[in-house]
């Protein structure tokens, strides 16, 4: 790895922290923020949803990477992200809650895409799979550092005070980048890219195969994600002690995925390490309702569970850097937002199901869905197998 880029992925990682804090906060602080406001929980339920419906921009605003290069749609993305929270820092309000929500998720996919499509450009693939998966810890320390230094924050200077603080990291993150990415040259085509790399992404068969194993792993996912802290609630009546043990497992989980990304993957094969990974989450999930007759079983499980899944995600990313390198950051919008997209189908989902499951036996909700999530792994390891094929070809 050049020095320059070995100094520049550490910055990186810190200004994925901060983005991924303030995405990832509002789930544990949701009734802070509601008593903070003054509104109900269903009007932030509705600021959440209307978070997750502003994904299908994501193709679009991903794409700034290829059409005005690499460097701008990193700072493009990061700017969004101070906007809303400077927007909600200076007048806190039910409204600037709803419009930082919405930007730092766009920012997010800006950033996000275009940072990735940077390191594709500069890391040879057979490293890649180390290098995307350092900038991946900024996901599980934000749960694990982040949001702990958020609540500290709250209880000393207020629940608004976090937006502040995130506001000025951001800014602090952009003056760096734009201090130290190197200057590309903009892409012959402009916008006239825009509508080229679209057809090229939906009219390749490995690029929809990519997609469509990214919409099951993230649906797949999300049908657990959303059920388990009612799941355990129903099921060991210590809904505090659990979910803050639970909370603590799936950080740590995380963190233990991207660690054996950077270990294993590039030694491996990327395609084969996504493989791996999703059966073993099949087994993971398949496994969970066994061992979830006791919390200590139950955390066990959502162990293993997050671990694979999040082995399984970082280790796709670099695999899909390669699918269409000559729309690199749009492919990745795409791919970022099939995951998005496959989540919105499991929140959709998951309650029916669990209902249906209870329905039938007291306590066969969560088999229920882990049958469901297992199916859809297959289905999305049947993607990835054509991936495979075709990258043999």
């Amino acid at each position: 790895m050049k020095k320059s880029l070995a100094f520049l992925i550490p910055v990186i990682i810190v200004a994925r922290t901060v983005v991924n804090t303030g995405v990832r906060m509002v789930y544990p602080l949701l009734p802070v923020f509601s008593r903070g406001l003054g509104v109900s929980l269903p009007m932030i339920s509705l600021a959440l949803t209307l978070r997750s419906a502003s994904g299908v921009f994501g193709p679009f605003l991903g794409s700034i990477a290829d059409s005005r290069g690499r460097k701008t749609g990193m700072l493009f993305g990061l700017c969004l992200f101070v906007a809303g929270m400077g927007w909600m820092a200076l007048a806190p309000s039910y409204p600037a809650f709803v419009v930082a929500l919405v930007l730092t998720i766009i920012g997010n996919f800006v950033f996000i895409p275009s940072m990735q499509a940077f390191i594709g450009d500069r890391v040879p693939y057979e490293r890649r799979g180390l290098v995307i998966s350092l900038t991946e810890l900024s996901w599980s320390i934000s749960f694990i550092a982040g949001i702990p230094l958020v609540s500290w924050l709250i209880a000393r200077q207020g629940w608004q005070s976090p937006f502040t603080w995130l506001a000025l990291m951001g800014l602090l993150v952009v003056g760096m980048l734009a201090a130290l990415l190197p200057r590309d040259p903009k892409p012959a085509g402009g916008q006239k890219l825009l509508g080229k790399n679209m057809h090229l992404v939906f009219s390749q068969p490995m690029a929809l195969a990519g997609l469509a194993m990214g919409l099951g792993m993230g649906t797949a996912n999300e049908l657990i994600n959303l059920i388990f802290g009612i799941w355990m609630e129903d099921t060991f009546q210590v809904q505090i002690a659990a979910l803050a043990a639970a909370s603590a497992v799936i950080g740590f989980s995380e963190l233990g995925g991207e660690i054996f990304v950077s270990l294993f993957s590039d030694r491996i094969g990327k395609s084969r390490a996504v493989w791996i990974g999703l059966l073993m989450n099949c087994l993971a999930v398949l496994a969970l309702p066994l061992l979830g007759r006791s919390l200590a079983g139950a955390l066990v499980g959502l162990g293993c569970l997050y671990l694979t899944f999040e082995f399984t995600i970082v280790s796709s990313l670099p695999l899909m850097t390669e699918i269409l390198p000559t729309a690199r950051a749009t492919y990745m919008a795409c791919y970022i937002a099939s995951l998005s997209i496959g989540r919105t189908l499991g929140d959709l989902a998951a309650p029916p199901l669990y209902q249906a499951g209870q329905g039938t036996t007291a306590g066969y909700g969560i088999l229920f869905i882990a049958v469901v999530s297992a199916a859809i792994n297959l289905l999305a390891l049947a993607a990835l197998s054509y991936v495979r094929r075709a990258e043999k070809r």
